[in-house]
């Protein structure tokens, strides 16, 4: 589908503009420690940052730890979500069973993930599964919340429709609940991806997992400064990447919804 000329000229003025804001950003982070408000020990300069991760960009050892970071990631956030989807419909669709199970989720999703980290090294010790149990954790009550929800917010006269037409219970979840969850799924999706991976990145600096968390502690413990910024750095463009593949997923796989067709093309 050709794109109208006046959304095309809003998102590359809205892209420039996110440029000018980093080159900004970059501009400033180098002139702070060069007109000494900040040692270079404690704040490095921009380009020795930019220059170390070219170096970690053709270091194997550096890929290894970033595959097992994702591999945590993605395998924590694919139990957590199914879990989450699984549990949320059948919660959500009994309203008894929803209202029994109110007070539980509401004691135990305020609980700081990282508090559990004893726990789980207790329980499997410095190995992946303990990091997955805090990421587990942490991602299934944002799916699961969103998934609740969504199944609680299918229209009740839809609903009544749907039966007096006789119309199957795998038909009216397909047809009728689905639709209705499904943005607040890809809600829940996009934040529990973002929370996953800053979990896996807390679990392997704690535990002790080899990954990019581990990488972040051993620079700050050696005092390399200009190793950390640049792994920290790495951090938040895997952050930035991975909430733009969900942002991505969602408008197309929403692509008929409302919230989605009135958005500008970004």
């Amino acid at each position: 589908m050709r794109v109208p000329p006046a959304r095309r000229r809003r998102a590359l003025r809205k892209a420039s503009l996110g440029v000018a804001g980093l080159a900004g950003f970059l501009t400033v982070w180098q002139l702070i420690p060069t007109l000494g408000l900040v040692n270079p020990q404690y704040l490095p300069y921009v380009t020795d940052v930019l220059a170390r991760l070219a170096e970690q960009l053709v270091d194997l050892a550096f890929w290894r730890r970033l595959g097992s970071t994702m591999t945590s990631w993605a395998i924590g956030l694919t139990v957590a979500t199914t879990a989450a989807v699984v549990l949320g419909t059948i919660v959500g669709l009994v309203p008894l069973l929803r209202r029994a199970t109110h007070t539980t989720v509401e004691f135990l999703r305020p609980i700081p993930s990282v508090a559990l980290i004893p726990l789980a090294v207790l329980m499997f010790g410095i190995q992946q599964r303990a990091a997955l149990v805090i990421i587990v954790y942490a991602s299934f009550w944002q799916v699961f919340v969103q998934v609740i929800y969504g199944v609680a917010d299918v229209d009740v006269v839809a609903r009544d429709t749907a039966r007096s037409f006789g119309l199957p219970r795998r038909r009216q979840l397909s047809h009728l609940v689905l639709p209705t969850a499904l943005p607040y799924l890809m809600t829940g999706l996009r934040l529990a991806a973002a929370v996953a991976l800053i979990l896996a990145i807390t679990a392997e600096m704690v535990i002790g997992n080899p990954g990019l968390g581990r990488m972040i502690e051993l620079s700050r413990s050696a005092g390399d400064a200009t190793g950390l910024y640049a792994l920290v750095v790495v951090t938040g463009l895997l952050g930035l990447v991975v909430n733009l593949v969900f942002r991505f997923i969602e408008r197309r796989v929403l692509s008929w919804h409302q919230s989605v067709r009135g958005e500008e093309v970004w």
